[in-house]
Parts: structure tokens; C-alpha cells; sequence
């Protein structure tokens, strides 16, 4: 958890320099409001504290969290964290004071008077604010640590309910050639093998060119056993070739395809495979086979779209119901480059 715990963003800083001016600011006025001198003034003090306490906190976090709080045990943490952060609030008053003494600001007569008693007050409140934010900061951290948990481990469970499925429908091919052609059996066996080779890698991520070469590779070893029927063919953007799309999405739709679509039909079955831009990335697959009767998604398909929103904020849909057309929207692109 030590690398959570000690994340900031650049937006918890801006959140950090914006809370401090609004509070150093609007306590600024209120003193000068009770004391009865000119409210401008305590506002310009209260930038500028805010300011240099917020510039102070950042350098010492920075320090802290890049060179020495990930050395030391993490017992020491909160207290060398009490104490750089009463440091910020210190030296960010004192260098306010001493900033505001060569202009034209009035200064509060206890600033003038006692600036190191003042300088470690405003530090004890630095740090009582610092905790606070602290603690925000962490338990966000926390929160999107196990959201980011849930998903990959729910996209992996996912995952796991894939291979199966493409496994009994291969082993089932391969169980009826064994008995017509051994010859053809034995070329099967080695595209069951080169197809899983190719989709084992531990991503639930591909490039869309991987992805439409697992799925020509499926049909080539579909075709073993239907004899050549399946005809596929492929209109790719290939200013798209390097998105990232989800293992298996283009595969189980041409599988669908051909579990749905061919059924009664004696001539070659065409499926076609397209991806284009537009408002968002739309990769499409079509088949010449039956009309869908159904929009109702199965096992696959809800497997499918579950993925697609975990991945990439993505859906499916069915475009048309004749020719049978899915269509796979991406709305949160990806770039091979991207990857970590």
C-alpha cells in the first residue's frame, strides 16, 4: 500500500493550492475585518501565505514521497510527515512576513511583533490541515487501488470462461475429423495449437490486428472441418491497426456468426469484417447467413459486452438484423504505445 499512500496527482495539488489561498485568504480577511484595517490588505496577505505555504508543501512532499519516506520504515512516516508539514506552514509564513515587509501591505501587530511564535501556529494548523488532506488523499487512492482490483480480476474470471468455450467447440471438430480424415485431424490438432500460442499472452488487451488475425486463424481451422465453406473477408482502417481491443471480441463474434448464421445454408457463407472511425471506433461483422430473430444476448455475447465496459468503456450492439451485422463500439482508445 506504500506506493498508494504516498501517490498525489497533479490534480490533488491544484485541489491543495486552491483549499490553501481560500483558507489563508478568507482567515486573512476575517483578522483584518476584527482588527479594523483595510480588508485588501488582508486579502493580498492571504494569497501570498497561501501561496508560499502551499510552494513550501510541495517541495517537501515531493522530497518526502520521491527519496525518504520510501527508505525508512513505515512506522516513522507520520511523525516525519507531522513534521515537515508544520516545516511548510513555518517557513511559508516567515517568508510571507518578510516578503509583504518590503511593500506597501499593513502587516497584523502580532506578525510584526512575534513573527516566530505566529510562523508556529499557523504551522501547527498547516499540519492539522495536511492530515485532513491526507487522509482524502489516501482513501481515494484506496478506492480506485480496488476498483482497478475488481475489474482486472472480474476481467480475468471473464477471460477464463473464453478458452474453455473455444476449446470443447475445437475438441469436438476435432473428435468428428479423427474418424472421416485422420490427415485433416492432424492439421487440425497443429492450428488448435498455433491459435492458442497466439492468444495465451496474459493481456486482456490486444492490437486489433492480432485480434483479426486470431479470428482469420479460427476460421481457417473452422473451415477444416466445414470444408472450406467459410469464406472471410476483411475491410480494415489501417490508421487503426495498433488500437487496443479486448482478446477474443472479433473471434466470438465470428464464432457466433457461424454457430447462428450457417445453419440449413448449403452455399459458401460470406462473413465480413469491417472497422472504421467516426464519432467512435466501430469494428462490424456481418454474415450472409439467417436473419437474427433475437437481440437478446447470450452466454458469449454478455460475457463480450461486460468486457467491453471494464476494457475500454465500449458496448456492442446489433446494427442490423438482416444481414445479421454486430458492431462494437470503443469509446476509451487505446494505442499500442500505451500500453504499460
Amino acid at each position: 500500500m506504500g506506493n498508494i499512500e504516498l501517490k498525489i496527482t497533479p490534480y490533488d495539488w491544484l485541489g491543495v493550492l486552491i483549499i490553501g489561498i481560500s483558507f489563508s485568504t478568507l482567515l486573512s480577511l476575517f483578522g483584518y475585518y476584527l482588527l479594523k484595517l483595510p480588508p485588501l490588505n488582508g486579502a493580498l496577505f492571504g494569497l501570498a501565505l497561501g501561496f508560499f505555504i502551499t510552494t513550501f508543501s510541495l517541495m517537501f512532499i515531493t522530497f518526502m514521497n520521491r527519496y525518504l519516506l520510501p527508505n525508512i520504515e513505515k512506522k516513522w512516516w507520520n511523525s516525519i510527515a507531522a513534521f515537515f508539514s508544520f516545516l511548510a506552514g513555518f517557513l511559508g509564513t516567515l517568508t510571507t512576513y518578510y516578503t509583504v515587509q518590503y511593500s506597501t501591505i499593513t502587516i497584523i501587530d502580532i506578525f510584526a511583533i512575534h513573527p516566530f511564535p505566529s510562523a508556529s501556529i499557523i504551522g501547527l494548523l498547516t499540519y492539522l490541515m495536511g492530515a485532513l488532506i491526507y487522509r482524502f488523499v489516501k482513501t481515494r487512492n484506496e478506492k480506485e487501488h480496488m476498483d482497478t482490483l475488481f475489474s482486472q480480476s472480474r476481467v480475468n474470471s471473464l477471460e477464463t470462461q473464453l478458452n474453455p468455450h473455444f476449446l470443447h467447440n475445437a475438441l469436438n471438430s476435432l473428435a468428428e475429423l479423427i474418424h472421416q480424415d485422420p490427415l485433416k485431424a492432424e492439421a487440425a490438432v497443429i492450428k488448435i495449437s498455433t491459435f492458442l500460442r497466439n492468444t495465451m499472452a496474459e493481456t486482456p488487451l490486444i492490437t486489433l490486428n492480432q485480434e483479426i488475425r486470431n479470428a482469420s486463424d479460427y476460421i481457417e481451422l473452422e473451415n477444416i472441418r466445414f470444408n472450406g465453406k467459410i469464406q472471410l473477408h476483411i475491410e480494415n482502417d489501417e490508421t487503426l491497426k495498433n488500437i487496443l481491443v479486448p482478446k477474443f471480441s472479433i473471434q466470438l463474434l465470428c464464432e457466433n456468426a457461424i454457430k447462428h448464421g450457417m445453419k440449413n445454408t448449403t452455399r459458401p457463407f460470406q462473413i465480413t469484417l469491417r472497422s472504421f472511425r467516426e464519432d467512435e471506433i466501430h469494428i462490424e461483422v456481418s454474415n450472409s447467413g439467417q436473419e437474427i430473430t433475437s437481440t437478446a444476448f447470450g452466454i458469449g455475447l454478455s460475457n463480450l459486452q461486460e468486457r467491453l465496459e471494464h476494457l475500454c468503456q465500449g458496448k456492442i450492439t446489433v446494427k442490423h438484423l438482416n444481414p445479421p451485422t454486430y458492431s462494437i463500439l470503443l469509446k476509451e482508445i487505446y494505442e499500442l504505445s500505451h500500453r504499460r
